[in-house]
């Protein structure tokens, strides 16, 4: 029997992006008359969503593939789950694949708990009287008995997450492929899953592939990584490593004032952010902070933002290189009445709160609760160590202080 899992070779997938072109609604008509027999190809464009990926997993090895936001690591989870073929390449499997991509991927919504559990059993292959040896450790594990003969359509996220989790680890696949959907549960039962994927894979000698923004929880889970940027892969190697190198490039890429992971742009564009600055006390743009310091985010749109047109509202959220969430601002807790117009507005937080390290700046525009603009994790800013204390001494970079003092003003 081979040692080898999963081989990856030359693996490519792309798709095909519309795009609309401006004219009215005659003008649209024509077009597509005109191109019923002659598509126009330049309304197309080709997306590389991965280009040309090779590697290999060995049985028994807990893999954590990493990268942001658009990088490619859902779409490779989907083709190495057979959800999605690939457009170029090809890859071999060797063993019984179990994913967990989507919240109630898998599942029948019209069956109860009872029954999708031995609907997925019997997916994978399994005699009921296997699955039915495997069943109360599973219900158990879950934490949703009481729900068992309920119809999983009425289950919320966290309960369908719970139970298809405890699905897939326990109908002993050789192979566990897990992707972010564990963050739709708690915290407690974040941490038995890690506990269970690395009994799965340390105890039980079966393979694991862990997709997640956690790099805690993916350095401790995981002893190989793989780095995926803008679906190319950049390093594949032991899991500190490929951590360290996407930290450090997301580090370079830092407090230039332009915006990131544009493609995930949400909202109906009345307006946008355009730019953010970083400031220091004396408003001078400065391109690193200090613990301790005043720190000023000036965020510029792309034309005047009038309030008095409804009620606007600015939500700034800051997450930390372990994207976790560790802050959180808003213009209307500080009861901000907005009276003219404005093309910038000032977040400042007087002596910044945190360690040294990379951080990523998530904004939120509304007028009258409507979502105008939204960019998950769209700046990101990089802070040194520097003397909070006021003692002349420095806080080592795992420290983080329970203190705010902020202000949102235009």
């Amino acid at each position: 029997m081979t040692d080898t899992a999963i081989s990856v070779q030359g693996l490519g997938k792309n798709y095909i992006i519309g795009h609309k072109k401006e004219g009215d609604f005659r003008h649209a008509i024509g077009n597509k008359l005109k191109n019923i027999f002659k598509p126009d190809a330049s309304e197309k464009e080709v997306f590389w969503a991965l280009k040309d990926i090779d590697f290999e997993i060995k049985r028994g090895e807990a893999v954590g593939i990493i990268g942001r936001n658009g990088a490619g690591k859902s779409t490779l989870l989907k083709i190495l789950s057979r959800i999605t073929d690939p457009s170029t390449g090809r890859f071999e499997i060797n063993g019984r694949v179990s994913s967990l991509l989507e919240v109630g991927t898998g599942f029948h919504a019209e069956l109860s708990g009872r029954e999708n559990i031995y609907l997925n059993g019997t997916i994978l292959g399994m005699k009921r009287a296997e699955i039915k040896q495997k069943f109360d450790e599973i219900v158990d594990f879950s934490g949703v008995e009481k729900f068992l003969d309920t119809p999983v359509k009425h289950y919320s996220s966290g309960m369908k997450v719970r139970l298809a989790f405890s699905v897939a680890a326990h109908l002993e696949p050789e192979i566990l492929i897990v992707d972010e959907v564990l963050a739709v549960g708690d915290a407690e039962f974040q941490k038995k899953c890690l506990g269970k994927m690395d009994q799965v894979s340390k105890n039980e000698g079966r393979t694991v592939i862990f997709v997640s923004h956690n790099l805690a929880a993916v350095s401790q889970l995981c002893n190989k990584g793989i780095l995926l940027r803008q679906g190319n892969l950049i390093l594949e190697d032991e899991v500190n490593t490929v951590i360290h190198d996407y930290i450090s490039y997301n580090r370079t890429q830092s407090n230039t004032g332009e915006l990131i992971n544009l493609d995930l742009r949400k909202g109906d564009g009345r307006f946008k952010v355009s730019e953010i600055k970083l400031l220091d006390h004396k408003l001078n743009p400065i391109r690193i902070g200090r613990t301790g310091s005043e720190l000023i985010f000036e965020v510029f749109f792309n034309k005047k933002v009038n309030p008095l047109e409804g009620s606007f509202r600015i939500d700034f959220a800051i997450d930390n290189e372990q994207d976790q969430r560790i802050a959180w601002f808003s213009s209307d807790a500080v009861n901000s009445e907005l009276q003219t117009e404005f093309e910038s507005i000032k977040l400042k937080i007087t002596k910044f709160p945190f360690g040294a390290g990379t951080y990523y700046l998530t904004f939120y525009c509304t007028v009258n609760g409507q979502l105008i603009d939204y960019i998950h994790q769209g700046y990101a800013f990089t802070v040194e160590e520097g003397d909070f204390f006021g003692t002349g001494k420095t806080i080592p970079k795992s420290q983080t202080f329970i203190y705010t003092d902020h202000l949102v003003e235009i």
